[in-house]
């Protein structure tokens, strides 16, 4: 390597209600630890331009409900969950934030905003769904903050094939938010997560909206998936010391491959297929990932 430098079956919105990268080496990582920092902010611009800010994230208490939901997210698996819904607002409020941070490709941000993230966390955290931040969903991983999601997958559709993603590998499923969203721009979105309890529990998270374009597999994500290969778009939401080489094999030519690579100090990099034997990469800003393993447990 040499440092040069859709489809979707059902509208989220039924079911609840281009530019080149720039440096943003010296962009702040938002940590769990950021949520009330967040929140005030939320609350003080929003308070700015005059607009309501719902009660939800004023208070750790149990959050006000807007409407009920409808159709298939009814489902008995998500009752309770719904019971934290948020307002239109707040999620819209989210990907303000996620524009003016510097996110520009506008089908990410719709698909931001169609994708409802506090369906696929605890409910004790619902009411956070929509903070800057990454957030714990168990085993020790989390659900990576909203910027990043939208970044690394702006990043990834900016490809020499008109931004278009037939075949998405995404390693790390993790609770199964990114692969929603992503699920509203490639034809066909693969995800794989090594601990099976999480698999489980993107599997129970997606069911409800009735995603018919994404395939989750229990496995070693280092691996890839080779019976399914190749994929145009790889996105790791795990971070390593380097891209494992078997990630790069399976990228078509033109693919482009996103992860965060480093230990104390990550970056994103971002990894392009230029012919049968040759591959670019180049650097573009910090961020703060779990680190990426191998094996399945």
């Amino acid at each position: 390597m040499t440092d040069k430098a859709k489809r979707f079956p059902l509208q989220l919105s039924s079911v609840i209600d281009k530019k080149p990268a720039t440096d943003r080496s010296n962009r702040s990582v938002a940590m769990p630890q950021t949520a009330t920092k967040n929140i005030v902010w939320e609350y003080s611009c929003n308070t700015a331009r005059g607009v309501a800010v719902p009660s939800v994230l004023l208070s750790n208490a149990a959050p006000a409900v807007s409407k009920p939901m409808s159709g298939p997210s009814e489902a008995a698996g998500h009752v309770e969950r719904s019971s934290f819904m948020v307002s239109d607002g707040v999620r819209k409020a989210m990907v303000a934030r996620v524009a003016k941070q510097g996110v520009t490709d506008a089908k990410v941000l719709a698909a931001m905003e169609n994708v409802p993230r506090h369906m696929f966390m605890e409910p004790g955290l619902s009411s956070q769904a929509y903070i800057d931040a990454s957030l714990p969903i168990g085993h020790h991983q989390t659900i990576s903050q909203p910027y990043i999601v939208a970044r690394m997958i702006e990043i990834m559709r900016a490809n020499s094939h008109g931004e278009v993603l037939n075949r998405v590998l995404e390693i790390g499923t993790g609770c199964g938010y990114q692969a929603a969203v992503l699920s509203q721009m490639a034809q066909e979105v693969y995800s794989i997560e090594r601990i099976k309890s999480l698999h489980e529990l993107a599997r129970s998270n997606l069911r409800p909206l009735r995603i018919a374009n994404i395939r989750l597999y229990y496995g070693d994500g280092m691996l890839g998936l080779p019976q399914a290969a190749p994929f145009n778009g790889i996105i790791l939401a795990a971070a390593g010391l380097e891209v494992p080489r078997a990630l790069l094999d399976q990228m078509t030519i033109g693919g482009r491959l996103v992860a965060p690579v480093g230990s104390r100090h990550q970056v994103l990099q971002l990894i392009r297929r230029t012919s049968k034997f040759d591959w670019s990469s180049t650097t573009l800003e910090d961020c703060h990932f779990v680190p990426l393993r191998a094996g399945t447990i």
